[in-house]
């Protein structure tokens, strides 16, 4: 089973660094007055992260509000 997950994260960090490498090219995000150019594969990777941040808060507020509405 080890070989299993070994081999499952080879090809996970394999699929990523493939996907990064084919999306190089550099993109300008538009915000307000603010300009920022970078990567595409970074701008993705950015973004991803940033609603897996607040997507994990918007799930502890909405189970906070719970565990006080049931009390």
């Amino acid at each position: 089973m080890r070989y299993l997950y070994t081999l499952l994260i080879i090809v996970f960090v394999a699929v990523v660094a493939i996907f990064a490498i084919q999306n190089l090219r550099l993109v300008t995000l538009n915000f307000l007055t603010l300009y920022v150019t970078l990567p595409l594969a970074l701008l993705i990777v950015g973004i991803y992260l940033l609603g897996l941040i607040s997507g994990g808060a918007l799930v502890a507020l909405l189970k906070r509000w719970i565990r006080g509405a049931s009390r």
